[in-house]
């Protein structure tokens, strides 16, 4: 190992996610896709229970990598779906990580999933089910997947409280974009679910710290050379952490 990316393992090894420190930071890099995935994931099997042997959907997975973490963490054997990142270039990077025997790459849309009813004992999103969760009617869709006794977890970009005003906080108005528009605090996410039925909510919280580490990452990959981290690092700037947080809630299944 490089001093350089010594350097880069040691800056980036948070005391909260003692699982994640031991992948490899500058591929993540490589390969990032917004705020640190495995940080994400760490903060939601923290409080989401996985047991060897459990079949697991990781929607939205993005490159995988969470996919990886879970299997290679946890033991479960993971269904790795997404609709933006090609299987092909899931598969090579499974592969690579040694777990072709647990982990299955898939091309997926959120509302369109080829299970069949009660497959999966945990379903989990990180970063992504922001973007098709907020409807009324698609917790019930997503928990038929589930078996009884079933969780349905999600870390997801949020908000400390729900704004009272249309427009967005006056400190963040530059920074703001249409896609925030799905950003909703904890108390909301255990509203949306408890009125969707069919579950019992576990977990609605906000996870601890998560803006400074979304800005230490960003930093990070700015400093990298990953532009497109720019306007995180921009908006986080701004905030720090006044209205902006991570989402985590978790769900069992009737």
């Amino acid at each position: 190992m490089s001093e350089q990316t010594s350097d880069l393992q040691r800056r980036l090894a948070r005391p909260a996610y003692p699982r994640s420190a031991a992948y490899d930071q500058r591929r993540l890099i490589e390969t990032v896709m917004g705020p640190h995935p495995l940080w994400l994931m760490e903060a939601l099997t923290q409080v989401l229970p996985l047991q060897p042997g459990m079949r697991v959907l990781d929607l939205g997975c993005g490159r995988a990598a969470t996919s990886v973490f879970l299997a290679k963490e946890f033991g479960v054997r993971v269904t790795a779906a997404d609709l933006w990142i090609k299987p092909a270039e899931n598969w090579a990077r499974i592969r690579q990580a040694g777990l072709a025997d647990a982990v299955t790459p898939l091309h997926a849309e959120a509302h369109a999933l080829p299970f069949a009813d009660g497959y999966f004992d945990a379903i989990v999103s990180v970063d992504a089910y922001h973007y098709f969760g907020t409807d009324d009617l698609y917790l019930a869709y997503v928990t038929r997947f589930l078996r009884p006794g079933g969780r349905l977890g999600i870390v997801v970009p949020g908000l400390v409280a729900e704004l009272e005003a249309s427009a967005p906080p006056e400190h963040l108005r530059g920074h703001w974009a249409r896609d925030f528009n799905t950003f909703h605090s904890p108390a909301w996410w255990r509203r949306h679910w408890e009125r969707g039925g069919g579950v019992d909510v576990e977990v609605a919280d906000a996870v601890p710290g998560a803006w400074e580490d979304w800005l230490l990452w960003s930093e990070v990959c700015v400093a990298e050379g990953v532009a497109a981290a720019q306007g995180d690092l921009d908006l986080i700037q701004a905030d720090r952490g006044r209205t902006l947080c991570f989402a985590r809630a978790v769900a069992r299944a009737n």
